[in-house]
């Protein structure tokens, strides 16, 4: 089990040092005279139809309903593994990061809304300071090698995958639109049918795709967002099947490289483009802007640190023999890491009409400060309390 969390942990990290990449990439092109190619590329219009069922996107759309949907299959499969057999699959495993996501969830929402409470059209971005990018995360702990020890990289995992279920929860509640009842009725049906594939252990994966498609196809057309049809397949996926195999995590192992290589670094290069030309000082010093920003650098290290400590103090969970408090506050503020969740929810908050595109914007670049700030600090944070491997011998 050690070998394999390692196994992920080292695959995160290197997805995030692509997403890195990729998000400079983005803002290279939208910043230089290729900018009317990438946006033209990104809203180039990409149809299906079969029948008279059709879908109509551009490919951005594509990217962030489609190929996300994937992802989130896979963020699907690891909650699932980590509550039955890993991480969190005890009381005494899951409280600690449990407690320490639901801070790093609730204060940076407070504090977005202290800074944009007067203003109504800001007020829908309440959610994007609350996500955590694992794998960004994860890339700036690979820099410190070995030094950082497993239980605070176990520590982190765990609590970003709390995290990734809050976000969905919170897009399930929050970001419905009007809903299609023929579509919703299709879904419902395609979700008792993966529900009976799982009681029944059935181990053919081109099955669970085959409903699998169903249900993101009906629940794109249903008004819910498409991405959670890739969350409930995850969860149907037995961990073991009749015939013995281990459906998920054959499906686990197929998955990560395509997310890790591919599908993330892709979501990146597609949503992180900002244009900086015709933003002045304001940009930077709008309420929207400064929310999210602060809300990433200062309300996930305030709520996951003071949720963390009063529940070790309380008695409630207990600290891990390899870690102290310092390097808890230093991984805190490494969770102000936003980025691609955060994209996420900034394109579901204000992704709906011309008006929001400035909106959007600036929630960008309020990503993009958060984020890159937390990185360097946290990064500075765990190199001063964490001791080189030599030392610790």
């Amino acid at each position: 089990m050690i070998l394999k969390i390692k196994k992920l942990l080292q695959l995160e990290a290197t997805s995030g040092i692509l997403l890195l990449i990729f998000a400079s990439l983005a803002m290279f092109f939208a910043n230089s005279p290729l900018k009317d190619f990438y946006f033209d590329f990104l809203n180039m219009p990409v149809s299906i139809q079969i029948g008279l069922f059709s879908i109509h996107k551009p490919l951005l759309m594509w990217v962030n309903d489609g190929f996300m949907a994937v992802f989130f299959i896979m963020v699907g499969l690891e909650v699932k593994r980590e509550l039955t057999i890993g991480a969190l699959s005890s009381y005494q495993k899951a409280i600690f990061p449990a407690i320490g996501a639901i801070g790093g969830m609730v204060v940076p929402a407070l504090v977005f809304l202290l800074f944009n409470f007067g203003n109504a059209e800001h007020l829908s971005g309440w959610a994007i300071p609350m996500a955590t990018d694992i794998a960004f995360a994860l890339g700036v702990l690979a820099l410190l090698g070995k030094r950082v020890p497993f239980g605070l990289k176990i520590f982190l995992l765990a609590l970003a995958i709390i995290d990734d279920l809050g976000a969905i929860i919170v897009i399930a509640i929050f970001f419905s639109h009007e809903l299609s009842t023929t579509a919703l009725t299709i879904s419902a049906v395609a979700i008792i049918a993966l529900i009976m594939m799982n009681r029944l252990k059935v181990s053919s994966l081109g099955a669970y795709m085959i409903v699998g498609t169903i249900l993101w196809a009906s629940v794109l057309k249903s008004g819910v967002h498409a991405t959670l049809a890739g969350v409930i397949i995850g969860f149907c996926i037995p961990l073991e099947g009749k015939d013995g195999t281990r459906p998920l995590e054959r499906l686990e192992h197929a998955l990560v490289p395509w997310c890790s290589f591919f599908i993330l670094p892709l979501f990146a290069f597609s949503n992180a483009g900002v244009t900086l030309a015709g933003m002045g000082v304001d940009a930077f010093t709008s309420t929207l802007t400064l929310g999210v920003a602060l809300g990433l650098i200062a309300g996930k290290a305030l709520g996951v640190f003071s949720f963390s400590f009063l529940a070790v103090k309380l008695g409630i969970a207990k600290l891990s023999d390899d870690i102290n408090f310092k390097q808890i506050f230093a991984v805190s503020i490494l969770c102000g890491i936003g980025f691609t969740m955060s994209m996420f929810l900034a394109g579901l908050a204000f992704g709906g009409d011309e008006a929001d595109g400035k909106f959007i914007s600036l929630a960008r670049v309020g990503i993009l400060m958060g984020s890159g700030a937390s990185a360097i600090l946290g990064y500075y944070l765990l190199k001063v309390f964490t001791k080189p491997v030599e030392v610790q011998r």
